[in-house]
């Protein structure tokens, strides 16, 4: 019997990235694809999928010279199971590793109404920062810079859910009224309006900061420094402020940590996928009861991969930015 060849269309690296990566800098390619797995080799436990639909991340521009692995939802070929884990920006792949990825279970909602939510990387990752790293108490004060974001809009919720006074900042008008009236923050703001990083901290947070969920490094940080009460709380989840300088701004505040004995600490989500069905626990009953909201903001087709990902620099994304290969 003859095996099956489709075309797979595929995203490839033209250039190396310097600075701000631009759609020039990929290419989207289509090359024939026979439906089988290699023979041999690394590949006894290996398994074929057809990507359904992945999402783009800022820290995938660090990773572009290795075929822009990222968070997909995929289907196995051809028993059907769906999962979720890392792989390339094509439409077929073959995945080698066990460890990088899992089944979506069928008591999950709908796919894609919420799957960037239980299926991987946002979940987890604010999970995993607030929770494991932040350790937080009731009552106590929340800041998340990038907050509007697909990690950031989780762990206000989360922290709302738990019993802590929630902040956010974000870029435009429109994602400051997303986290007050959609997220349920306490409060936000338009960093960009703000001349004064620390006036406007010390406006929301009088008593100061506990948790400071950081997803911008440079001059945010420098004033949450300033602001954090004693035995306070950081979780590095990001810097997308430095991400694409060529030089990074330099911290002035870090005496802070020592003089009010904070703990600051980076994480990568990948850390923590052993946690993954304690994740579930905890948030699918939120779901199932409508506590948590989630926004999406969706490109259709693979060729649009490089625009959605650019995007993500400038902020023209609400929420997490989502790319759709196939529907089915």
């Amino acid at each position: 019997m003859a095996e099956e060849e489709v075309s797979n269309k595929h995203v490839i690296l033209k250039n190396y990235v310097s600075g701000f990566p631009k759609e020039s800098d990929m290419e989207v390619k289509t090359t024939a694809l026979k439906l089988k797995l290699p023979d041999g080799g690394d590949y006894s436990g290996a398994i074929l999928v057809k990507n359904l639909y992945f999402t783009c991340n800022c820290s995938a521009k660090d990773r572009v010279t290795i075929g822009f692995p990222d968070l997909f939802f995929f289907r196995r070929h051809p028993i059907g199971d769906l999962l979720w884990g890392l792989t390339r920006w094509e439409e077929y792949s073959v995945i080698a590793d066990p460890e990088t990825r899992f089944k979506i279970h069928n008591n999950l909602p709908p796919l894609f109404n919420c799957s960037a939510l239980l299926t991987g990387m946002p979940g987890m990752t604010a999970y995993a920062g607030f929770f494991e790293i932040c350790s937080p108490k009731k009552g106590e004060r929340v800041f998340i810079s990038a907050a509007s974001g697909a990690v950031g809009q989780l762990v206000g919720q989360f922290a709302k859910a738990f019993g802590c006074y929630v902040v956010g900042s974000a870029g435009t008008k429109e994602k400051v009224d997303l986290l007050k009236n959609k997220f349920g923050f306490d409060e936000a703001f338009n960093y960009k309006e703000e001349q004064d990083l620390n006036a406007a901290l010390k406006r929301y947070f009088p008593d100061g900061i506990d948790i400071y969920f950081e997803n911008v490094g440079g001059k945010m940080l420098d004033a949450v420094l300033l602001n954090m009460r004693v035995h306070g709380r950081i979780a590095v989840c990001g810097l997308i402020s430095q991400y694409n300088l060529e030089q990074h701004e330099g911290i002035h505040n870090l005496f802070c940590l020592i003089t009010k004995r904070i703990k600051m600490e980076g994480f990568l989500v990948f850390d923590y996928y052993h946690l993954y069905p304690k994740f579930l626990d905890m948030v699918l009953p939120q779901i199932k009861e409508g506590k948590i909201a989630y926004v999406e903001d969706i490109a259709e087709g693979l060729e649009n991969a490089p625009s959605a990902l650019i995007g993500l620099f400038s902020g023209r994304n609400i929420g997490k930015q989502v790319v759709v290969v196939a529907r089915e």
